[in-house]
C-alpha cells in the first residue's frame, strides 16, 4: 500500500485570503488522499485548526523571528513533504517554501517580489481578471487533478443564541478607512431591518471597533428596538466570531475578512464595495448581494483615497442596501 502524500501549504495571511485558499487545499486533500500541513501567521493558527482537512498547523513567527525563528526552522524541517505549495506568492513565503524539506516546490501565478526564483514551478499564467478562489485552484489544474466542486470545510464551535431570528450580523469597520461605509448608513440599515423584520442585530469587530459598534447599539436601543441588539466587537476571537456567524441569517459587511468567513460558512451576505473589485475579492458563489456606486474612478485599488471624501462608499444609499437585505431575508425565511 502506498503511503499518503504529504503536502505543506504556505498561506501566511490575510484573514480573507486564507478562506480563498481553502477550496484548493480541500481539492488537493481529496484528489490525492493527502496529509496536509499548513504554515500561517500566529493570529490565524486557531482559525486554520478549524479546517478539518488540515492535520497540523505551523506558526510562522513573523514579529518574533529573532527569538523564535530557530524553533520554527526546526519544526519546518522535521518532516519531508512530497509537495510544498506556496499560495501566498511573496518573498517571505517563498523563502519558507524553500527552507522546507520538499521534493517539489510550487508557487502561485500571482507571485511577486522575486518569489519565482525560489520555486521549482509556477502554477498557471497570471490572470487577475477572476476571483481569488479560482487563482488558488490553478495549482490543482497544474498538477493535472480534477477540479472538484468548491467547498469550504470548516468546523466552528457554535454558541447558544437566545435571540429570535432573523439574526443579522453587522460588521461596520474594515482595516482600511476607504473601504468603510459610513456608520450612519449601517445604523439606518439595521434600524430598517428591525422595523420590518423584527430582526435581532449582532455587531462584530475588533477591540478598536467597539466604540463604533457601541454607538450603533446605543442608537438602536434608544429607538425601542423590536429585536435584540448585541455588541460583540472586541469580545470574540476569530474562531468564536465564526461560531456566531453560523447562527446568523444575514451578514452586512464592507469588503473585509468577515465577508469571506460568512461566505465560506454558507451565510448570505450583503456587502459594500468601493475601491476594490468584487470580481477578484467579492463573495464567491451564489445567493449574495454586492452593492457598488457608479463613481467613475472605482475600482482604484488605492489604500488611501485621493479625493476629499470617499465618494465610492459615500454614494451607496442605505435604501439600496436595505432593499438587497430585504430580498435575502425574504428568500431565506
Amino acid at each position: 500500500m502506498n503511503a499518503k502524500k504529504r503536502i505543506l501549504i504556505i498561506k501566511l495571511s490575510s484573514f480573507g485570503d486564507i478562506f480563498h485558499a481553502l477550496p484548493a487545499v480541500n481539492n488537493l486533500k481529496v484528489a490525492l488522499d493527502a496529509e496536509i500541513d499548513w504554515v500561517t501567521q500566529p493570529e490565524y493558527v486557531d482559525l486554520v485548526k478549524c479546517f478539518p482537512v488540515v492535520s497540523a498547523v505551523i506558526p510562522f513567527p513573523r514579529r518574533e523571528f529573532m527569538t523564535r525563528g530557530l524553533g520554527f526552522f526546526r519544526t519546518l524541517r522535521s518532516r519531508h513533504y512530497d509537495l510544498v505549495i506556496d499560495l501566498q506568492g511573496l518573498l517571505k513565503s517563498a523563502l519558507v517554501a524553500r527552507l522546507a524539506r520538499g521534493a517539489r516546490t510550487i508557487g502561485p501565478s500571482f507571485q511577486r517580489e522575486g518569489a519565482r526564483f525560489f520555486y521549482d514551478a509556477v502554477a498557471g499564467r497570471r490572470n487577475k481578471n477572476r476571483h481569488a478562489v479560482e487563482e488558488n485552484l490553478d495549482v490543482v489544474r497544474y498538477l493535472g487533478l480534477p477540479v472538484l466542486s468548491v467547498l469550504f470545510p470548516i468546523a466552528f464551535p457554535a454558541p447558544v443564541v437566545d435571540a429570535t431570528p432573523p439574526r443579522v450580523a453587522i460588521v461596520p469597520v474594515s482595516r482600511r478607512k476607504n473601504k468603510n461605509w459610513p456608520v450612519e448608513c449601517f445604523l439606518q440599515t439595521a434600524r430598517a431591518l428591525q422595523q420590518e423584520f423584527q430582526a435581532s442585530i449582532f455587531l462584530f469587530g475588533s477591540k478598536a471597533d467597539h466604540a463604533v459598534c457601541e454607538e450603533i447599539r446605543s442608537e438602536l436601543m434608544s429607538g425601542n428596538p423590536c429585536g435584540a441588539v448585541i455588541n460583540l466587537a472586541g469580545k470574540t476571537s476569530l474562531v468564536e466570531m465564526g461560531g456566531w456567524f453560523t447562527q446568523m441569517n444575514l451578514v452586512v459587511v464592507n469588503d473585509s475578512g468577515p465577508l469571506h468567513m460568512a461566505v465560506a460558512l454558507g451565510i448570505p451576505v450583503v456587502t459594500l464595495f468601493g475601491p476594490t473589485d468584487p470580481r477578484r475579492t467579492g463573495p464567491y458563489g451564489e445567493g449574495h448581494r454586492v452593492i457598488i456606486s457608479d463613481v467613475a474612478c472605482r475600482p482604484c485599488f488605492a489604500k488611501v483615497c485621493k479625493l476629499p471624501e470617499v465618494e465610492c462608499m459615500n454614494r451607496i444609499h442605505p435604501s439600496t442596501v436595505i432593499a438587497a437585505a430585504r430580498e435575502v431575508l425574504i428568500k431565506h425565511s
